[in-house]
């Protein structure tokens, strides 16, 4: 839910901008360059009429005149003017713009130094020490999986497989670059599958860009969800868990599936997770609700985490001495 907030907020702040330079444009020609389906615009539309300036009167906020044929910003709310940063600010975007420069194809690493560049140039009068960075040279394999994006062209991978250790050669049409857990991933769907799979750039050993178009299935590219990346997707590991009948509520919470309900009136799900210490607090915020069955290493974790807490506890005097789960 998070993401596919994001998404949409970004998708917002560039909307403005877009049709402030493109009055007139029609719906249709918007959404295709946007990267939605025009009932998604037309939704987006409708919330920037709620959007606008602190003091959020009629005169506050964003106006506009839309519909299929025509859409046009007749009051933008200031939104066109240039940004002024705090030097706070400014230091915080420098340091999350060197993070994400960091990540495999996350951003063009060019456009990213220029703007660091730019960045640091404005606060150097300030008393804020900013130290530069040289930023890193960009893969070739990560170079030609966004260049296959930028272009709309198909993708052959050569990609190895750590739930299988194996290394498969696959066409994929690419939908987008996402950013999970600390690493980066082309989501793209495989032909091979049949299915939106997620490719890690640091296990991608090679990359073609093809003359043919991307064709991904529309539900695949409108599946903007990160939650939802996982499902179904065997090369991410699937947690087997035993859900207790008053915990039911977590799976309409959470992307699990139901695989069966037992006499007792618990449930077995699964989820797809892509680290095992980011499940492992996941369930142990359930505490005895949730019960991990599978795999082992998952097992394994949540024991180890569960018995560091129960150890803290008892050291500081707050509880009795206690089994190990």
């Amino acid at each position: 839910m998070s993401s596919r907030l994001s998404l949409r907020l970004s998708r917002l702040l560039n909307m403005v901008p877009y049709l402030l330079a493109h009055p007139g444009i029609s719906a249709a020609e918007a959404a295709a360059e946007l990267g939605v389906t025009t009932k998604q615009l037309m939704s987006d539309l409708n919330q920037l009429w709620m959007c606008g300036l602190p003091g959020y009167g009629p005169g506050d906020l964003i106006d506009l005149s839309f519909s299929e044929e025509s859409i046009e910003v007749t009051f933008s709310a200031g939104i066109e003017r240039p940004l002024r940063l705090t030097s706070t600010e400014a230091t915080a975007l420098l340091v999350a713009l060197r993070s994400i420069v960091e990540m495999p194809g996350m951003v063009d690493p060019t456009a990213a130094h220029a703007a660091i560049a730019k960045i640091e140039s404005a606060i150097a009068s300030t008393d804020t020490a900013v130290k530069p960075v040289e930023v890193p040279v960009e893969q070739p394999v990560v170079a030609t999986v966004r260049a296959a994006l930028a272009d709309v062209r198909a993708l052959r991978l050569v990609y190895y497989s750590a739930s299988r250790d194996e290394v498969s050669e696959r066409i994929v049409d690419p939908i987008r670059v996402v950013l999970v857990d600390n690493n980066s991933y082309l989501q793209a769907w495989c032909r091979q599958a049949e299915g939106v799979r997620l490719f890690r750039f640091d296990r991608i050993e090679d990359a073609t860009e093809l003359d043919e178009p991307a064709r991904p299935p529309s539900h695949a590219a409108a599946d903007a969800a990160a939650l939802d990346l996982f499902q179904d997707d065997p090369d991410v590991p699937l947690a087997r868990l035993r859900i207790r009948d008053d915990y039911a509520w977590v799976l309409d919470q959470y992307p699990m599936h139901r695989i069966e309900s037992r006499a007792d009136g618990s449930i077995e799900a699964g989820m797809r997770f892509a680290s095992a210490d980011w499940m492992a607090r996941l369930l142990l915020g359930f505490g005895t609700g949730v019960t991990v069955l599978g795999p082992p290493e998952l097992v394994a974790a949540v024991r180890l985490r569960a018995d560091a807490a129960l150890a803290a506890y008892a050291a500081a005097g707050l509880v009795g001495e206690t089994e190990p789960a």
